[in-house]
């Protein structure tokens, strides 16, 4: 992977419980794991319908040098847009030099 195509900052996030200021209850969150230089390929846009609502799902592509704590439970943030990561592709020769994480938005928030 040339550094050149790392130029997009991704956030990656792990879930996490948070706890409420007011009442103190534990409620499901995101915590930030790692910030990462990572390539954004959009490959396709697909519509459907769900729950009576219409919903866009686009898939995506993110490259990232490679990282031990990066998972498939984990969601990679860039700006405003939340990717839901599906898997992590290691390199095929040492698997040691980059990853490549199949994504897609818009159909839930992580």
């Amino acid at each position: 992977m040339q550094a050149g195509k790392l130029r997009h900052r991704v956030r990656f996030e792990r879930p996490a419980n948070t706890q409420d200021p007011v009442t103190g209850e534990p409620k499901p969150g995101w915590e930030p794991v790692v910030t990462l230089w990572a390539s954004i390929e959009a490959l396709s846009a697909r519509e459907f319908i769900a729950a009576k609502a219409g919903q866009v799902e686009v898939t995506a592509r993110i490259g990232i040098r490679y990282h031990p704590a990066i998972d498939d439970t984990m969601r990679a943030v860039h700006g405003d847009t939340v990717y839901d990561i599906h898997g992590v592709l290691p390199d095929p020769r040492s698997r040691r030099h980059y990853l490549t994480l199949p994504v897609s938005e818009g159909v839930k928030d992580g």
